[in-house]
């Protein structure tokens, strides 16, 4: 989709063609790279082993725990001691987390570690030693209530978020630092030019999207990977609960052991204020970072797995949708992983991306990557493809409609409206989910509705949100819903559903930066884990059908009468190949997935007043062209993606609870 303009904020200035040139030399690297005849790259030209390594607590402003002094936050920062020798200044990278003492980050749970004074010894992640060397700080800073700051964990609202901010503040000049968690003692960030890029996987990333969407001057770029959009989506959608608690848990599980002991309050008010019911409540306004994308001024690069059972796939859409209406710079890769770091599933490809991102968002280096391809998207395992704006240009939605079939249950999916008074029947059985739904799909059963189209005769490609809208009539007082699209064929995949969510940890280690004693660059290899699956399920999405009236708050469903209710399916970038089919399926609950209703029960589709609307790319056409009768059966093969260019070189993962790092 094209990019709109963005209205500028600048007074004109008249430079003589002299002043201009020695301002470029002195602001611009890129610049002085050019005239230089340098490559327009950062260098590991610094010492990794002589970098500067310090703590600094950054007050905060609020007071979350409610001992009469606002809150520090613990930010620990390593720099390449040369630039402050020469009275250079220098961008920082940085990621904000509650893990780096409860948890670990990355594929091996990496901690912070300090010696016997307290200073640090590891930063996790290989951040610091691959980038610290190339001329930028690295700074680790811990949420409020974990490790070494104070405060309380609020999940997602306003402290988690000022926990980052407040450090941005402070790295431009605005905030108070101090030298220790109590003293007077102030910590000045001279040595930084402001210009920050904050980095993260999961909660680390949901509180990089959080902090753009506050428009804090000097962030200039954010990398958010498997990261959550608006909480409330990450505990329901559309009044259905996704989990079986609440964000009081996750509080609890990260806080340090002293946050614990002071925060009470604050864990209480997240489950007065986050009802089960799923209602949508003001803690869940406060923690939804969507409708705030016209205050960021950051670009963004998102990166999502599209089969991410964890942090699902409707955050990056909906994120992603909300970036494009305001015209923010940004940039995609959607892989075919559950909650995996890029840096574990396409290691050397990753870094050498984000080196570039970082060089060009944070260093002014004119390397060319904002006018390559907006999206990298995975189509099959290890299998990379480009695609110049994402979702494509060509794509338009198309309303696919369910027509009744030779038996019950099992109807077809086509552009013709069902005839009046044709209908489908299932019973909700919260034993059973999508993948029991979806190894049935042409067989009758009593739990699900499947709607399925002749084989294709072309290869017919989804990209981008999607939503079924229902019409049903329940049985009783409570219904959940669930949709999900499936390719019906056969294929190989990342296996999302074994522990690694696709990929598979080898002994062998690779290296990627400098290293020190106790801080080594060096991590576990990984591999795709694939399977051999008869069907793939690519987008799916689920509601409670009490929301019919207000998608904000749940009300007692009527038995006998209709209900028309529209679900949000997850976003994705599904290529189904030319003998496959494409299949819709409608059921209860899924299993594993979402809790059942209080009362499951029976519904009735009304099929003339249920439609899906797909984002096809070739849109009315392509669907007409992939689905004309007769089309013979195609022999399995790989996919062809249209519009796409060759890059360069059980189902319920998270736990019980919530988030995972």
């Amino acid at each position: 989709m094209p990019i709109p303009a963005r209205a500028t904020r600048f007074r004109p200035v008249v430079l003589t063609a002299a002043l201009a040139a020695l301002l470029l030399s002195l602001l611009s690297p890129a610049y002085a790279a050019a005239q230089s005849g340098r490559p327009a790259e950062s260098k590991p030209v610094y010492s990794y082993a002589d970098a500067i390594r310090e703590s600094v607590w950054v007050d905060t402003g609020l007071d979350g725990d409610g001992d009469g002094k606002t809150d520090r936050v613990a930010a620990d920062i390593i720099r390449p001691r040369e630039p402050a020798q020469r009275g250079r200044k220098i961008p920082v990278i940085m990621d904000a987390s509650p893990y780096y003492a409860c948890c670990g980050r990355g594929n091996e749970s990496q901690k912070k570690t300090y010696d016997a004074d307290g200073n640090v010894v590891q930063f996790p992640l290989y951040y610091d030693n691959y980038f610290v060397p190339r001329g930028y700080a690295f700074v680790a800073v811990d949420f409020a209530g974990t490790n070494r700051s104070d405060g309380c964990v609020d999940v997602g609202g306003r402290s988690d978020v000022t926990s980052a901010k407040a450090v941005v503040d402070w790295l431009n000049g605005r905030g108070r630092g101090y030298t220790s968690r109590t003293g007077d003692e102030r910590a000045k960030a001279g040595w930084s030019n402001g210009d920050t890029g904050m980095i993260g996987k999961s909660y680390d990333g949901t509180v990089a999207n959080g902090v753009a969407a506050t428009g804090v001057e000097g962030l200039k770029t954010i990398v958010p990977i498997g990261a959550i959009s608006s909480w409330y989506d990450y505990y329901f959608q559309q009044g259905a609960p996704l989990y079986d608690s609440g964000p009081e848990w996750l509080s609890d599980y990260v806080e340090s052991p002293e946050a614990r002991a002071r925060c009470g309050a604050v864990q209480q008010r997240l489950i007065d204020e986050a009802p089960r019911n799923g209602d949508w409540t003001r803690l869940w306004d406060e923690r939804n970072h969507v409708p705030d994308a016209d205050k960021v001024e950051a670009s963004v690069f998102v990166v999502h797995g599209q089969q991410d059972l964890n942090v699902r796939a409707k955050h990056f859409g909906q994120w992603w949708d909300a970036l494009a209406e305001e015209g923010v710079e940004r940039k995609i890769w959607l892989s075919q992983t559950g909650h995996v770091d890029p840096f574990d599933f396409r290691r050397a490809d990753w870094v050498r991306t984000l080196h570039r991102w970082f060089d060009h968002e944070l260093l002014g280096y004119d390397n060319g990557i904002d006018d390559e391809p907006m999206a990298d998207i995975e189509t099959a395992p290890d299998q990379w493809q480009t695609s110049r704006h994402w979702p494509p240009r060509a794509t338009d939605t198309v309303a696919v409609k369910p027509g009744p079939g030779a038996q019950a249950g099992v109807g077809t999916l086509g552009l013709k409206s069902a005839p009046r008074g044709a209908t489908e029947t299932f019973t909700d059985d919260p034993s059973r989910g999508e993948t029991d739904w979806a190894a049935q799909l042409t067989t009758s059963t009593p739990d699900k509705a499947g709607f399925v189209t002749a084989p294709l005769a072309k290869d017919l490609r989804i990209s981008g949100s999607s939503q079924v809208t229902v019409t049903a009539t329940p049985s009783t007082p409570t219904a959940h819903l669930s949709a999900v699209l499936v390719d019906l064929g056969p294929a190989t995949i990342r296996d999302f559903a074994a522990a690694g969510e696709g990929i598979v940890t080898l002994p062998e280690r690779s290296c990627w930066g400098e290293s020190r004693e106790g801080d080594s660059p060096c991590f576990k290899e990984t591999a795709a884990k694939t399977a051999d699956v008869d069907y793939t399920v690519f987008s799916r999405g689920w509601a409670d059908l009490g929301t019919f009236a207000d998608p904000r708050t749940e009300r007692p469903l009527t038995p006998g009468r209709q209900h028309t209710l529209t679900i949000d399916l997850a976003s994705s970038d599904h290529v189904i190949p030319a003998g496959h089919r494409l299949a819709l399926i409608v059921a209860g609950t899924d299993a594993g997935l979402i809790e059942p209703p209080a009362t499951p029960g029976t519904l009735t589709l009304d099929l003339r007043r249920t439609t899906a609307e797909l984002p096809f790319v070739g849109g009315w056409r392509a669907f007409a062209e992939a689905t004309r009768p007769g089309a013979p059966a195609a022999a399995p093969r790989e996919s062809r993606y249209e519009g796409l260019t060759q890059a360069p070189e059980a189902h319920r993962l998270p736990p019980e609870k919530g988030l995972i790092p």
